[in-house]
């Protein structure tokens, strides 16, 4: 909600009223949206509530890889270990349900900071409820159960305390960027931007203001202390200092820009991708008219285009930015202000909650429709057969299913979402054997395998059938299961063996 203290027109309590139910309606209506999915298919959250349900079991988190072959063993910090306490929790709990709970709270909290962001720099309520919902439109693609739900919730947060620092000149607000970042390191690796956006807030402090268009009115001893704050409360964590490193670690792999769908650059196929050209575009006009260089926005905005043409799951960065760059740059109609009181403000939050409820209800958001829309997307029954054979591995997989056979299946894996672990090189490697590139047969990985499982309809799925070494042994309409033969030749012979065949299939065609 905004500030008590913003200065208001006389409204009418059926004008107050009428605002408290227009909150109801955007604060509950994305996450109703979200329902209609109630997306649990998501190929990272069963690995991070595996992380979680292991953490429990051992009363401390992992140092080593417990998870796959390649990893078993090495460092590794799972340092989104809060979020996969809590995603566990929930599942723990509720089921399937408890997923698409978390993703639930964590959109409409998402929309009321985003709204109170915008609200706060934009006198004109209806203004500011419209682009709430144009931005809340535009990240929709990103409300699945994942930890980068916390990463957009404090980025907003901090976007807004900055803001309101710098145009007031109060600095108790600041004080809660060390809370807010001591979380954020302990939900995911994401904490790294928002350092990036501090820095930028530090630079415009002790800039001289006669040399650059400093508009802050933000102490520069202020900022520093605050910043120095931040930086040790992102140590607060189990790995310490190292959490940093990791950090460098994730956001210089330049391998998965180009091998994982999710790191690629927008492809402007659906309305939402032209929202986020058209939120750069009216960013960078509003910026450009202004009288004076705004250093802040501009560097901010700046940033903010890079991280998020780069990759398009960072797109709520240039979404969150804009906005508030937008909200500040516009003039509304003053005669419209935000006039909901304190006093309607637990009407609005239980409405809210009403209305999320209520749509549970209308979507059908059960564990047994969930579990059936789960096993339409995931190897749900390919598992259930090996489990049930006792086949066992080394396993050999693709990178997408990764994720739920280190849930479902708890063998360890050949390939999983965690890039931090297998590197560039492994992740490019396992998607040239899984599309049957030339020299599939010779992949290590699979030479050695005694269960893969994989898409049917992967090209490495149709050359395995005809592998003699290996034999098919369970097959549905979305999974195939192979099993080693038991005579299989080793090395050289094997990779000579399947090569062969590939040679004589060819030939045949």
């Amino acid at each position: 909600m905004p500030e008590s203290g913003l200065a208001r027109l006389p409204a009418s309590r059926g004008q107050q009223w009428l605002q408290a139910l227009i909150l109801v309606l955007l604060y509950s209506v994305p996450a109703i949206a979200g329902l209609h999915q109630a997306f649990v298919s998501d190929p990272d959250v069963w690995s991070h509530m595996r992380t979680g349900e292991w953490i429990l079991q051992h009363g401390a988190v992992p140092q080593t890889d417990p998870f796959s072959t390649f990893g078993a063993g090495k460092p590794w910090q799972a340092y989104s270990w809060l979020f996969e306490l809590l995603v566990y929790q929930c599942f723990r709990r509720l089921g399937l349900v408890g997923l698409v709970v978390y993703t639930t709270a964590m959109v409409v909290a998402i929309t009321v900071a985003l709204h109170r962001l915008i609200q706060r720099l934009q006198v004109d309520f209806t203004f500011a409820v419209l682009m709430t919902v144009v931005a809340s439109f535009t990240i929709c693609r990103l409300y699945t159960p994942r930890p980068w739900l916390f990463t957009i919730l404090f980025f907003v947060l901090e976007i807004d305390i900055l803001m309101q620092a710098r145009r007031s000149g109060r600095m108790r607000e600041l004080l809660w960027l060390p809370v807010i970042f001591a979380l954020w390191a302990n939900v995911h690796i994401q904490f790294v931007d928002g350092m990036v956006v501090l820095a930028i807030a530090l630079a415009e402090s002790v800039l001289p203001r006669r040399w650059i268009g400093v508009q802050t009115r933000i102490r520069p001893a202020w900022m520093c202390c605050i910043f120095l704050a931040c930086m040790l409360a992102v140590m607060v964590n189990p790995y310490g200092w190292t959490i940093y490193r990791v950090g460098y670690e994730v956001g210089s792999q330049p391998g998965i820009f180009t091998t994982v769908s999710e790191y690629r650059a927008i492809l402007f196929r659906q309305a939402d991708d032209w929202c986020v050209l058209l939120y750069a575009l009216a960013a960078t006009v509003v910026l450009a008219r202004a009288r004076r260089f705004a250093f802040f926005e501009s560097v901010l905005l700046a940033f903010a285009i890079i991280v998020s043409f780069r990759a398009q799951r960072d797109v709520w960065v240039l979404v969150i930015v804009a906005s508030a760059i937008l909200a500040a740059g516009f003039k509304g109609d003053k005669k419209n202000r935000f006039c909901v009181t304190a006093f309607a403000a637990p009407f609005v939050a239980v409405a809210t909650v009403l209305a999320v409820l209520l749509g549970f209800r209308a979507m059908d958001v059960s564990n047994a429709r969930l579990q059936t829309d789960l096993a339409k997307e995931l190897p749900v029954r390919a598992v259930e057969a090996i489990k049930v054979n006792g086949w066992s591995g080394p396993l050999f997989n693709d990178y997408g299913w990764g994720a739920y056979l280190i849930w479902a299946l708890r063998q360890p894996v050949s390939m999983d979402g965690r890039t931090n672990v297998h590197g560039d090189q492994r992740i490019e490697r396992s998607g040239e054997t899984w599309g049957g590139q030339p020299d599939w047969a010779s992949d290590p990985d699979l030479v050695k395998a005694g269960l893969v499982i994989g898409p049917v309809k992967a090209p490495l799925t149709q050359l395995l059938r005809m592998d003699p070494r290996f034999e098919l042994a369970y097959e549905d309409k979305l999974a195939a299961v192979f099993i080693a033969r038991k005579a299989q030749p080793s090395g050289s012979e094997a990779v000579a063996a399947a090569g062969a065949g590939t040679s004589a299939r060819t030939a045949g065609k």
